[in-house]
């Protein structure tokens, strides 16, 4: 492979750590040639740095890749270790399923497993949002100091939708809520026409810094005889990660 190739396939490595794309979009990006970016894609998937959804789907960071990266620091590799359970997540609900992490006053999407389905919904790896609109910031939350939480309930709290819960008292409620349950929903609060429900995942010395989440079309999720048996399924899956984090 030429220096110019090498070049150029680390420009889409870039270009996929944002979130994932389709050999066309990549091309606008980068802006080479689809038959140069279909070319380079090709050979990193054979190296296991990129990988397809399905044929003619979206590409995204592969396994190879993300070991790399996780050797380069100390401890573990979520995402490596998450994405089995997240597959196994969305099979089982037939929903969207990801892991975030809590990134100061937000949470950011490290990796989804999308559903397959008519209606697909938007795919938040690589951004961020509030930590207090979301349900896996909720119960990320939940684990927080009281001195943390009321610093955070003290602050300005943006308003992405006009469900967005922002008023203190309603959001500790939420809480105790979350310390009861395990898990917590969020209808159309973040994203409107979008709903979800997250549980943490709790690390072996009893922290919190990553939630698993599904989220899917408010018109049709979730079935209001599933929203427990979901919440079972999250906090099942959350448990799995941190069972596999503990055995790194």
């Amino acid at each position: 492979m030429s220096v110019q190739s090498i070049e150029r396939a680390f420009t889409l490595l870039r270009a996929l750590a944002v979130g994932p794309a389709g050999v066309t979009d990549l091309a606008e990006k980068v802006e080479l040639p689809k038959s140069t970016v279909a070319r380079l894609l090709s050979a990193l998937e054979t190296e296991g740095a990129v990988t397809q959804d399905e044929v003619g789907g979206d590409y995204r960071l592969g396994e190879g890749l993300i070991d790399i990266a996780g050797a380069t620091q100390p401890g573990r590799n979520l995402v490596a270790t998450a994405r089995p359970h997240l597959l196994d997540l969305m099979e089982r609900s037939g929903e969207t399923a990801g892991i975030s992490v809590p990134d100061g006053r937000d949470m950011y999407y490290l990796d989804h497993a999308n559903a397959e389905g008519e209606v697909q919904v938007r795919d938040w790896t690589g951004e961020s949002c509030p930590i207090h609109a979301v349900p896996s910031g909720l119960v990320v939350m939940a684990y927080w100091s009281d001195a943390k939480l009321d610093a955070l309930l003290r602050s300005d709290l943006a308003r992405t939708t006009s469900w967005t819960v922002t008023d203190p008292d309603q959001i500790r409620e939420r809480i105790e809520q979350i310390r009861s349950l395990g898990y917590a929903w969020g209808y159309e609060e973040f994203a409107e026409g979008i709903n979800s429900i997250a549980a943490p995942v709790i690390e072996a010395d009893g922290t919190v810094e990553s939630a698993v989440h599904i989220h899917g079309p408010a018109y049709r999720f979730p079935d209001p005889e599933r929203t427990h048996d979901l919440g079972i399924l999250v906090m099942e899956t959350a448990a799995s990660i941190a069972e596999h984090l503990a055995a790194d």
